[in-house]
């Protein structure tokens, strides 16, 4: 098969695409690397002139009079310049409702050529879109990523992106995209949660990760434990990241011979993923049900991470011992689950070895490749 695949903000489609191409299909990817992160792709959508040193002076100027950001205007002339190679695939795959980001209009320009010039489309709900807002928003979870911004007017700022989706612009590209999808797929619990009654869902399947290209070593604690927390400033409320900042001071206080702390922020993928490796515990995000990629990456080091892990996730994949700790928007609460595994390390070793056996049999690249193959089919 040829199959194309529209946009990346994790590293879902790139694994995708190694897991597919070992089966013998044909992938494309076409992306902007989603700013610092700089994720891999074949043909790329970046804004580099937008992103220059000249061209982000313009870009700045033009948005602080008119609020119009110019770089998705380059983003979607540089997907329609490429527009002419994508074309004659049996799947294409799009990372979210709007997945080229550029300007709506736009936006729905490329998608409708998209749609007319291959076979059929497919959606991943593996982020914000129109349906994952309107569940945060009328609160039907016990907590969410919005939780923030209905307790802290400070945050609303980093939540204009998710109204974005709510807009009558968006929601014509929303209605587009359903109009000419075959499906659409949950990437984890915390997605399954606002499709699970649509018509075209097509239910959950894992994120795949290229454990291949991941180094393990069992853990091994030989002084001080290590605890890493990668801080981006985009996702600073919706990750939770200042429960971890106090648990953090917390705990530095109460084990300053037993712990060491390692605190990044926004940096590019590839130097993110090496800076954990001594670590022994990393702090994820408060807000899941399930994990996202990072935390997975992590896990399938061996790592003992704080994230999603939920009951409904043990439910799912009929879990009765720890693989990740779940995390809770609760200080106090990861004070004391962290308190529990600096005490006792033996456990963290535990769960650093199911952690990855994990990770092995559940979200192998392969196996999910196999898997979006079955849905893409119709088996």
């Amino acid at each position: 098969m040829r199959i194309l695949l529209i946009g990346e903000f994790s590293r879902l489609h790139n694994s995708l695409k190694e897991g597919l191409q070992a089966l013998g299909h044909e992938v494309t990817l076409i992306a902007h690397g989603d700013g610092f992160k700089n994720y891999p792709c074949d043909l790329s959508t970046r804004a580099q002139w937008c992103e220059s040193k000249v061209g982000n002076v313009f870009r700045q100027f033009i948005y602080r009079f008119t609020k119009i950001d110019v770089a998705q205007h380059e983003r979607g002339i540089r997907f329609w310049w490429h527009s002419s190679q994508l074309k004659g695939y049996d799947v294409v795959q799009l990372i979210n409702e709007a997945s080229i980001q550029t300007v709506p209009f736009f936006e729905q320009k490329l998608l409708k050529k998209i749609v007319r010039q291959n076979s059929k489309t497919f959606l991943l709900c593996c982020g914000v879109d129109y349906s994952v807002a309107q569940h945060l928003i009328q609160k039907k979870e016990r907590y969410s990523i919005m939780n923030p911004y209905f307790e802290n007017p400070k945050a609303a700022k980093e939540y204009r992106f998710i109204f974005d989706f709510l807009t009558p612009s968006h929601k014509k590209i929303h209605d587009l995209v359903y109009q000419n999808i075959q499906g659409v797929i949950a990437s984890d619990i915390d997605y399954v949660l606002p499709m699970q009654n649509h018509p075209k869902f097509l239910g959950l399947i894992p994120n795949p990760v290229n454990i291949s290209k991941i180094n393990y070593a069992d853990l091994e604690i030989k002084d001080k434990i290590i605890v890493f927390l990668g801080i981006n400033r985009n996702t600073y409320f919706t990750k939770g990241i200042c429960f971890f900042e106090e648990a953090l001071k917390i705990i530095k206080g109460k084990y300053p011979d037993k712990v060491d702390v390692i605190i990044t922020e926004s940096i590019p993928y590839k130097e993110y993923i090496t800076l954990y490796d001594n670590a022994h515990i990393v702090l994820d995000q408060v807000y899941g049900f399930d994990q996202g990629y990072n935390a997975l990456e992590a896990m399938a080091k061996g790592k003992v991470v704080f994230t999603g892990a939920e009951i409904e996730f043990e439910k799912h994949y009929n879990l009765t011992e720890k693989v990740a700790v779940n995390a809770l928007p609760d200080m106090t609460y990861l004070v004391t689950e962290l308190s529990y595994l600096i005490e006792n390390p033996k456990e963290i070793i535990k769960i650093g070895i199911r952690a990855r056996a994990f990770v092995e049999k559940e979200h192998d690249y392969i196996q999910i490749a196999k898997k979006y193959l079955k849905a893409w089919n119709g088996l």
